[in-house]
């Protein structure tokens, strides 16, 4: 099969572990007989640079005419420091999910057991961990009026959600949590905020559409901390913009990595596909990123593309790299001193995928460029 994937490489460390998504894709496309072809666009603080705009319209095109778009990281310093800048990369993003009507974003979280003394969570506390999030992602208070006032004094922020927003996602989240667990939580602040009451009315009205899975509802505050206590109690996490950037992020301990956590925001016609890090400045160009997201996203893609064998064989290399501690630094174990370059745990990826059924028991060295054996 021939798909056509737009890639955005991005600021900061996206390019590279772009590159080391791109990589695992090319080895699926030379096992399973398919065609990848690449478009690649700019969008964020590269794009700034070179246009003036964070998201020029020819990548706007490019994204319209895929079948799948690969991202990787937004943001600079120079525009983070500076409040006052009018134009900034994240601008970029975010025009693009509006643009393109990408409403439902999706994050994965799991408790890798191979990283679980990584996370500063107790081992009983999150082992098993197997959630998925289920943020929308085009409205609330991230698109609503921003306001200042002329004296600079007083600022405000609209938030407003509307029932056809808030039926399209959860009708995606109550179909996945069909397929798992059979478990829905609403999170919300529905004590306090109109929007919040108007998300619990209209999902609590679909639940009878679903009646194979419970529904339950928490408040944000206590969500938060709950992620914590047991995260083993959530299946399907369903939130608004805000809440769900939020708690995503938070629940990125559990894994003990946020360099393990791929996402993919799903439109009607369109779908992008990014990990969830920021752009990383201070490690740009250092080979040092862990890929393992972008990888992870690259797995998420395929999937999206109806294309399951290929995307579980990416997972299952990532797994391999883990049991094998072929890793960059930021999760490596304490007492072991070998860390892996970005490149070369792509290059270790990309090789696992084209010899999945070699039983070598000098496996990590062959594929490390290591071997002894002539």
């Amino acid at each position: 099969m021939k798909y056509t994937i737009a890639v955005i490489p991005g600021d900061g460390i996206g390019p590279e572990v772009t590159a080391q998504a791109k990589k695992a894709l090319n080895a699926i496309a030379h096992v399973y007989d398919h065609t990848f072809i690449y478009k690649e666009a700019m969008m964020g603080a590269c794009a700034i640079d070179a246009t003036g705009d964070p998201l020029p319209q020819k990548t706007v095109t490019v994204c319209e005419q895929s079948d799948a778009i690969l991202f990787g990281a937004i943001g600079h310093p120079k525009y983070d420091n500076d409040p006052s800048a009018k134009v900034r990369p994240e601008q970029g993003l975010l025009s693009l999910r509006k643009q393109l009507g990408l409403f439902c974003n999706v994050r994965p979280v799991k408790a890798y057991e191979q990283l679980i003394a990584n996370s500063p969570l107790k081992k009983e506390i999150i082992s098993g961990t197997d959630i998925s999030i289920y943020r929308e992602l085009t409205g609330g208070i991230y698109f609503g009026t921003k306001e200042l006032s002329e004296d600079g004094q007083v600022a405000f922020d609209g938030c407003s959600y509307s029932v056809e927003e808030i039926e399209r996602i959860a009708h995606l989240a109550f179909k996945e949590a069909q397929n798992r667990r059979k478990k829905l939580t609403l999170v919300d602040k529905a004590n306090v905020l109109e929007t919040s009451r108007l998300w619990r009315k209209t999902v609590t009205a679909m639940a009878s559409q679903y009646k194979d899975v419970a529904l339950d509802f928490l408040f944000v505050d206590n969500a938060a901390m709950q992620l914590i206590l047991n995260p083993k109690q959530f299946d399907v996490i369903l939130t608004e913009n805000l809440f769900g950037d939020i708690i995503s992020d938070e629940a990125s301990v559990i894994g003990g990595s946020i360099g393990l956590l791929a996402s993919a925001s799903i439109g009607k016609e369109n779908a992008l596909f990014e990990p969830i890090h920021g752009s990383f400045p201070q490690a740009t160009g250092k080979d040092i990123a862990n890929p393992l997201a972008s990888i992870l996203s690259a797995a998420m893609l395929l999937t999206h593309l109806g294309l399951h064998t290929e995307a579980n064989a990416i997972e299952r290399a990532v797994q391999k790299s883990l049991a094998l501690k072929i890793t960059t630094e930021d999760i490596q174990q304490k007492g072991h001193s070998i860390s892996v370059s970005t490149s070369k745990v792509g290059d270790f990826i990309a090789d696992y995928i084209e010899n999945q059924d070699d039983s070598n028991l000098n496996f990590k060295n062959i594929h490390m460029g290591q071997s002894t054996i002539i």
